[in-house]
């Protein structure tokens, strides 16, 4: 297969992560005779500081010409303690989503057995969790009208749903619980909002469509509080925007960091993958950074692009790497190693080309 993918490693950490995750993208091509090519360009802070735009145009042109996105990290605390400024680098990604029409943000949690003692939740709790999140990603809250009134002393933010933009986040997400334990969650406030009762209502025409999948709804105070209670009881959730952000952050809990979670952006043409956490600027130029939701996130890639034995292979060897204890310090406090060599590790295993075997063999 040949490909090409647009490489945004962002602020803080996002180089250092995204070096580990194009040079496992190498080991792939390098080992199944794939053929990959890279072009990079840049967004958020570091895309002002050179331009002014937190997404230049050049960097959309490369996003929109390439078969799959590979994003960092976004933001710098340069901009975050000024509140009169007008551009800030996460616009560059609300754009980017806005542009490409990334309408659904899907982010999986599985606990890996190596870390159901480092989580600070209780083994009892966490083991067996698998769920994934559907969040809206280009609508609600944080696209809505804003600004500021009466001399700067009252402020305002619009959220705002139509029944399009609802619709086609939960037929993806219907169709994610068909095809695994059948029970989808919708997570929303009706109880006070006027959108929300507006995703109750088309959850439920939808619903007569997929008779096989069990409807829930919960608030999504109640829904947060569920997450570290039991989040055993979830298949699917599906969520709007703002709902989503915060639900999905709950996820790094229950997987013992958040250093391992991936995410995919998707649309009707475009997709984006991204390892879930931020910036993380105190960490930037140390080699210490966790690349593991990172490179999973390439695992999401390359099942996008219908490799599904090589993503196979690759969760394996990200399985083996937590296994054999080679992982940063954040899953292994007393001993853990660097960034570069978390990933030269995994490019290790994929050129033996044995994990997916081995994995048959065991099965």
């Amino acid at each position: 297969m040949k490909a090409q993918i647009a490489v945004l490693p962002g602020d803080g950490i996002g180089p250092e992560i995204i070096r580990e995750s194009v040079k496992v993208l190498e080991a792939i091509a390098n080992t199944y005779g794939h053929s990959f090519s890279y072009v990079y360009g840049d967004i958020g802070a570091v895309a002002i500081k050179k331009t002014g735009h937190p997404l230049p145009d050049e960097t959309l042109k490369i996003a929109q010409s390439s078969n799959a996105i590979l994003f960092g990290a976004i933001g710098d605390p340069e901009f975050d303690y000024d509140p009169t400024l007008k551009v800030r680098p996460e616009q560059g990604l609300l754009k980017l989503r806005k542009e490409l029409g990334l309408f659904t943000n899907i982010r999986p949690l599985s606990v890996f057995g190596q870390l159901l003692d480092e989580a600070p939740l209780k083994r009892e709790i966490i083991e067996g969790v698998d769920l994934v999140i559907y969040r809206e990603l280009t609508s609600g809250i944080y696209f809505g009208d804003k600004g500021l009134l009466e001399n700067g002393n009252k402020a305002f933010d619009v959220c705002s749903y139509n029944s399009f933009e609802i619709d086609r986040i939960l037929k993806l997400a219907f169709e994610a619980a068909l095809s695994r334990r059948g029970k989808l969650c919708l997570v929303d406030k009706a109880n006070v909002l006027e959108t929300s009762r507006l995703w109750r209502k088309r959850a439920l025409r939808m619903a007569t469509q997929y008779p096989q999948v069990q409807l829930e709804f919960l608030y999504v105070d109640n829904a947060a509080m569920q997450m570290v209670l039991n989040p055993r009881q979830f298949d699917v959730i599906v969520t709007s925007n703002m709902f989503g952000d915060i639900i999905s952050d709950i996820s790094g809990v229950i997987g013992g960091s958040i250093g391992v979670l991936p995410s995919a952006s998707i649309g009707t043409k475009a997709a984006l993958f991204e390892p879930i956490h931020g910036s993380y600027p105190q960490a930037k130029g140390q080699d210490k950074a966790n690349p593991l939701a990172s490179i999973l996130s390439v695992a999401m890639l390359l099942e996008h692009l219908g490799l599904m034995g090589e993503s196979n292979q690759l969760r394996l060897a990200v399985d083996q790497s937590i296994k054999e204890g080679k992982t940063t310090e954040d899953l292994q406090r007393k001993k853990g190693v660097g960034t570069a060599e978390v990933g030269d590790y995994i490019v290790s295993l994929i050129r033996k080309k044995q994990l997916l075997k081995r994995e048959i063999m065991a099965s």
